[in-house]
């Protein structure tokens, strides 16, 4: 597919469906999903079920296992083995979130106290081992090696990748080829298990499963500077506000700018990006840098590129049905608003 073609198709796919009509054709999947979830994850004890039920309330956009269920449905159908996958990385992505607010000290996760707000670190953490827990339990219990081995791989990726950008932070030396290789790890190799599980889950064709798992890497790394493109944008689009840049995260935008900045502007910038605390003056700053200077511009059409050469790709494949149902997806993580 061109990109002449892909940029014509953009506007009317985000002009005449939103994310529940894009989803609507495995929205009866989602609803068989979910109770399978809660199956799996319910507990007798009686302080895990309680936080449990607390954390089923707060449901997200749903993206990953959509993903799952879409890729399934290209090569074949949804059954018993994609609900299994889908499972499994909401459990493996659940866990890790729950574990990043207690890492970030986070109060909130989408508008609700977060866990360990309420019931404390020691509970958020425990609660994130027993999800990592049954998510390979589910494995064993349902004999599906393959999927474990990618999911085990995708957490390998996932931990390295988040250790690998705490020595790079505390170091200062962020260059484009170190946050590719961050993002590629601990956002992107999630997605990419997602679409590599939803091919596995209906085929056994190695190069459709080998070519989603390259499908779903190049959509999780624009998915990421997509968030990262959210915390430089002028107006309020629902992520915490410039809580990159009060973290000291150096993302694409920032590189990129920093790269069409005079050295004396580069220094400038790089000091106040090493502040711990900044004031919003300060941090105004660096946003109003960041765009003068390409930065926002430069990301996406990085994004973008990504996104064309993923779907370049999936058009390559033997596809059964809904490739519009996927690039429409696709097309949602790129330009959603939050």
């Amino acid at each position: 597919m061109s990109q002449e073609v892909l940029t014509e198709k953009k506007p009317s796919v985000i002009q005449q469906r939103n994310l529940k009509e894009i989803t609507g054709p495995v929205q009866n999947d989602l609803e068989v999903f979910r109770k399978f979830f809660k199956e799996e994850i319910s507990s007798d004890v009686f302080l895990l079920d309680q936080i449990i039920n607390y954390l089923l309330r707060q449901k997200g956009k749903e993206i990953r296992p959509t993903l799952v269920f879409m890729t399934a449905r290209m090569f074949g159908q949804v059954d018993k083995r994609s609900f299994v996958a889908a499972t499994m990385i909401e459990l493996l992505h659940t866990a890790t979130l729950i574990h990043d607010d207690v890492v970030d000290e986070s109060d909130k996760r989408r508008a609700f106290l977060s866990i360990n707000k309420i019931w404390r670190n020691k509970a958020g953490v425990l609660l994130g081992d027993f999800l990592l827990s049954n998510g390979l339990l589910i494995a064993l219990d349902y004999k599906e090696y393959q999927l474990l081995h990618v999911l085990s791989d995708a957490v390998k990726k996932m931990s390295e990748g988040e250790l690998r950008q705490l020595k790079t932070s505390n170091l200062f030396n962020m260059t484009e080829d170190r946050y590719f290789q961050i993002i590629s790890e601990k956002t992107a190799s999630l997605i990419s298990a997602c679409c590599q599980c939803g091919a596995i889950a209906t085929t056994n064709d190695e190069q459709i499963i080998d070519t989603m798992k390259e499908v779903g890497l190049k959509i999780g790394i624009a998915f990421q500077i997509k968030d990262d493109l959210f915390d430089y944008g002028l107006e309020d689009i629902g992520k915490p506000t410039r809580n990159d840049i009060k973290e000291r995260k150096v993302t694409l935008p920032l590189i990129y700018a920093l790269e069409n900045a005079s050295k004396f502007d580069q220094l400038r910038i790089r000091r106040l990006m090493r502040k711990r605390r900044k004031s919003s003056k300060e941090i105004e700053q660096i946003v109003s840098f960041v765009n003068e200077h390409n930065g926002l511009k430069s990301a996406e059409q990085k994004m973008i590129s990504y996104t064309e050469s993923a779907l370049k790709q999936l058009k390559s494949l033997p596809i059964v049905t809904g490739y519009e149902d996927f690039e429409a997806l696709v097309d949602f993580i790129v330009t959603r608003k939050k």
